[in-house]
């Protein structure tokens, strides 16, 4: 059984920054890729980031020159920096996984961007 556990979100002030991490355990075969997602309130689930397990990433406009995408092989980790957050950040950010090409998500973890 495969689990994706997210850590690291929080309250921040507008201007911080926070790491998330998304663990993945279980019966691993192989991994092909890990994304974050963002969903906030009211709006549908987007794509942050993502990137394979050989090292290529991938950022959408809207974070890409406040946000990094990195891996930790051995302890099979992804981690989302988050720079410069802005309160529009906002959301429960949702790893997910790519798996053997099965698709596998955490229960997400909360990021709020508030004075």
């Amino acid at each position: 059984q495969v689990q994706l556990v997210e850590s690291g979100g929080g309250l921040v002030q507008p201007g911080g920054s926070l790491r998330l991490s998304c663990a993945v355990s279980g019966s691993l075969s192989r991994i092909y890729g890990v994304a974050w997602h963002r969903q906030a309130p009211g709006k549908e689930r987007e794509l942050v980031a993502a990137i394979t397990w050989g090292g290529d990433t991938r950022l959408v406009n809207s974070v890409k020159d406040r946000f990094s995408i990195y891996r930790d092989i051995d302890r099979n980790t992804v981690y989302l920096q988050m720079n410069s957050l802005k309160p529009e950040d906002t959301a429960v950010y949702y790893c997910n996984a790519d798996i053997d090409h099965s698709d596998y998500w955490g229960q997400g973890t909360l990021v709020s961007v508030s004075e």
